[in-house]
């Protein structure tokens, strides 16, 4: 029996060098990708590295898009990407951030979790672990080595064994740097809404939408990927006005603060405040974001301080993982 037709997903700007990291990582799989979907925003270059460095018997599809209101499109990108690949044919899509290097059985791996799914019940989504590699200077780094030789995890997001499945109830732990999910059923979830511009909260919006349509969030052992280093503040202080308005998008829609930690340490460094009606906005007067039908949600203190917290029970730890 022929295997579905799969294809990897990813988007990018500017980051060439970790682009070229992920095809060299694709290259090295050992089960191919049927095709092989670069969305590039604003950004035709990135094309160019992809043509030099893909095999050329690889299916490779470039669609391109651009910024709107001079903010990445994140999840317009992504959609963009998975209706290029099911046009293509697939049947099964793997979605990988720009910046993470695949393990050579991750295409495999993903490839044999969703032909298993069951044909009943909700749609299901995996997500293979991500580890994280160390800035260049840390002691023992280099070829993506931590200073005791291996790259680390997040705690949120500890490896399994390569054989393992672990149904997850908490979807906020759902994140897109690395994930896996057929056709019809990133249809069944409506993919990824494209209300959110730039960085921050449209990850833990797809959970969300996940657990609504009555899906099952898994992780997955042997499918593992190493996130390529880029500098990055914590908090992120570089997407805050992303932040803010994405989180009135979310809050408006869900009832409830994604993101809470930054919005608060946003809001200690002075950059960010809350209004009377409880929404976020920034102190240098940027619209807190598109005002959702009825009433603005009121303060939520109740959610979980600091956390990407859901409405389902977990006994993994919370942890914003935007």
């Amino acid at each position: 029996m022929t295997a579905p037709r799969l294809a990897v997903v990813t988007i990018v700007r500017d980051r060439h060098a970790h682009l070229a990291g992920q095809v060299l990582g694709l290259r090295d799989q050992d089960r191919s990708p049927d095709s092989y979907v670069v969305v590039a925003i604003d950004d035709p270059a990135a094309h160019d590295v992809v043509r030099e460095l893909a095999p050329a018997e690889w299916d490779v599809r470039t669609p391109v898009t651009h910024l709107r209101q001079g903010r990445l499109p994140l999840s317009a990108a992504r959609n963009l990407g998975a209706a290029t690949a099911v046009s293509a044919g697939a049947e099964h899509l793997v979605f990988l951030d720009v910046d993470c290097i695949p393990s050579p059985t991750l295409v495999r791996r993903y490839g044999e979790v969703l032909a298993d799914a069951p044909g009943g019940g909700g749609p299901r989504v995996a997500c293979g672990d991500v580890a994280y590699e160390p800035p260049p200077s840390a002691p023992g780094a280099g070829a993506g080595a931590g200073a005791d030789g291996r790259p680390r995890h997040h705690p949120a997001r500890p490896p399994l064994p390569a054989s393992a499945i672990r149904a997850v109830d908490d979807v906020s732990l759902f994140w897109s740097l690395s994930f896996a999910v057929t056709a019809r059923d990133f249809t069944r979830v409506g993919g990824f809404d494209e209300d959110y511009l730039g960085y921050g909260a449209e990850d833990t919006d797809f959970g969300q939408r996940l657990a609504r349509s009555g899906g099952q969030l898994l992780f997955v052992g042997g499918a593992g990927a190493v996130h390529q280093y880029h500098p990055s503040p914590s908090p992120p202080v570089q997407h805050v006005a992303d932040i803010v308005v994405n989180a009135n998008v979310f809050a408006d829609k869900w009832g409830w603060w994604p993101m809470q930690t930054w919005l608060e340490q946003f809001r200690d460094r002075g950059l960010v405040h809350r209004r009377l009606d409880g929404r976020w906005e920034t102190n240098d007067g940027a619209a807190p974001g598109p005002d959702g039908p009825g009433a603005a949600p009121a303060p939520l203190e109740g959610a979980a301080r600091g956390q990407a917290t859901s409405r389902t029970t977990s006994t993994l730890p919370r942890v914003a993982l935007e």
